[in-house]
């Protein structure tokens, strides 16, 4: 497994400060947010120094009921070969439902769901690992979630889940143990357990980042400081094994370089100790020893995180509502006919890079069409319930799905607000109640750019006979934004209604 070392996540708001981090070995790149062909200038600056920057895919929904989009595929491809990384990550989730398999329309959650642990899940999900492993032209690892929500009638711990996952695949694994810990206070699951199961020689690196608890609940925002129980589960996991990469999330509020440079000092110093305190068995693998040296290691980590807001303060959330991740930017190419990675590669056909024969496995375990439509009823059910309104399913925890609704269309709100500012230039104080309102029944069916079309379509529609829902002014201005990026404006809302009848009577 290639040593990493110590790495941040890039984004444009702190790329001068990336830059200028000591020790920084690499950083990853959210996949969606970079065009190969238009690299960031910092970014390339990066390459150029012989910083390795990898990949990091949000959207391909691996853990969906349907088989992995080509197009999609091909994008992340792309951009694994476009920065010369070592590997590409995604995630262990499903990010939209409906379609074809269901007879419904397609939703799309605009965030990581987490998927059931099951027989059925765990079979869809290994053959549209196997599809992406063929796609892409370096080795994949796929990152466990956080999660709000738990399925009812789950067949498998996570850890399990994980294994089986690695054992029928031989893909990689990125272990977010901020993630385990989120885990921990809303499902009750335990770290250290799931961390027992896990094939920890599997491990690509690890992702650490800051949250915070509101009402009972864990929200991982990315956008506060590391806390202790996430350095503890990090120095839990370093008593197993020694993680080739850690690497640190901030995706919002992001604070002074000098708090960014002492919470990667402060995993260095978890990692550091972890290492120290580790016997070394015969076989050259590192043992379990107690881990109190790195107990104290993070308790010293938190410390120093958090000297700069004051002894015993953290900072205070921007909002009540968790902070969206970076917009994801579109774009897909199909992939070249009759090529794939395997065959580019070189690595021989029913192997995964990790060497291991698949061909009598993946005949096997294929999941079939009834598989993948009996899961994809379940996330589709599951989906409409938290972004169209539609009753919960039976089984989940219903206070909690009004959490995660919640969550899902405030996290709309505030990409759309990134990637059409104008919105809420226009709208003002009114915008946020206003695309709260419009969500509440509106699924996001293709994106959060169109998103922001459809929102400001509603807005003008609603400006006919029934009343304006804005003011003239404002009207005027959404309107012509309306216009630059779609067309012919939106017929007011009497016409509408009146072109709608006659459809329906010519029907």
């Amino acid at each position: 497994m290639e040593h990493l070392g110590t790495g941040i996540g890039w984004r444009p708001e702190i790329a001068g400060t990336v830059a200028e981090l000591p020790g920084l070995d690499w950083v990853e790149v959210v996949a969606e947010n970079i065009c190969p062909g238009h690299l960031p200038e910092p970014l390339l600056r990066l390459r150029e120094r012989g910083t390795t920057v990898i990949p990091h895919g949000v959207a391909l929904g691996l853990g969906g009921a349907d088989r992995p989009d080509p197009a999609r595929l091909a994008a992340l491809a792309e951009r694994a070969e476009a920065l010369g990384s070592p590997l590409v990550t995604e995630h262990i989730a499903f990010v939209r439902a409906g379609g074809p398999l269901t007879a419904s329309p397609r939703l799309e959650a605009g965030h990581l769901l987490p998927v059931p642990r099951t027989r059925d899940a765990l079979d869809v999900l290994c053959e549209n690992v196997r599809i992406a492993q063929d796609a892409l032209p370096v080795p994949l690892a796929l990152e466990n979630i956080a999660a709000l929500i738990s399925w009812p009638g789950e067949e498998m711990s996570e850890g399990r889940f994980l294994a089986e996952l690695v054992e029928r695949t031989g893909v990689r694994l990125l272990i977010d143990v901020a993630n385990l810990h989120t885990n921990h206070v809303n499902r009750g699951e335990d770290p250290a357990a799931a961390l027992d199961e896990l094939p920890v020689e599997a491990i690509a690196y690890v992702h650490v980042a800051g949250g915070v608890e509101k009402d009972g609940v864990w929200h991982d925002s990315h956008a506060h400081p590391v806390t202790k129980p996430v350095l503890d589960i990090l120095a839990e996991l370093c008593t197993r094994t020694e993680p080739p990469g850690v690497l640190l999330e901030r995706d919002e509020d992001f604070p002074a370089a000098e708090e960014l440079g002492a919470e990667l000092e402060a995993i260095r110093d978890v990692v550091t100790a972890t290492y120290l305190t580790r016997g070394v068995t015969g076989t050259g693998r590192p043992a379990a020893a107690p881990a109190a040296t790195a107990a104290t290691a993070a308790t010293a980590a938190t410390a120093r995180t958090t000297a700069g807001h004051g002894a015993g303060t953290t900072r205070p959330p921007r909002s009540a509502t968790p902070p969206s991740a970076e917009p994801a930017l579109e774009s897909h190419r199909p992939p070249s006919p009759g090529t794939s990675a395997t065959a580019s590669t070189g690595a021989p056909t029913g192997t995964t890079e990790a060497g291991t024969d698949t061909s009598t496995s993946t005949s096997t375990s294929t999941s079939t069409d009834a598989t993948r439509q009996r899961l994809a009823l379940a996330q589709t059910a599951l989906l409409s319930a938290l972004v169209a309104g539609t009753p919960a399913p039976e089984g989940f925890d219903r206070r909690r799905l009004r959490v995660q609704s919640r969550a899902l269309a405030a996290k709309r709100a505030d990409v759309v607000a990134k990637v059409a500012p104008e919105l809420p230039e226009i709208l003002g104080r009114g915008y946020r109640p206003a695309f709260l309102g419009y969500a509440r029944t509106r699924p996001m069916g293709g994106g959060y750019r169109q998103d922001a079309l459809d929102f400001a379509e509603h807005l003008l529609r609603r400006s006919g006979s029934a009343g304006p829902a804005v003011g003239e002014d404002v009207r005027r201005r959404l309107d012509t934004w309306w216009r630059e990026r779609s067309g012919p404006a939106p017929l007011p809302a009497n016409r509408f209604a009146r072109m709608l009848r006659s459809a329906r009577r010519a029907g």
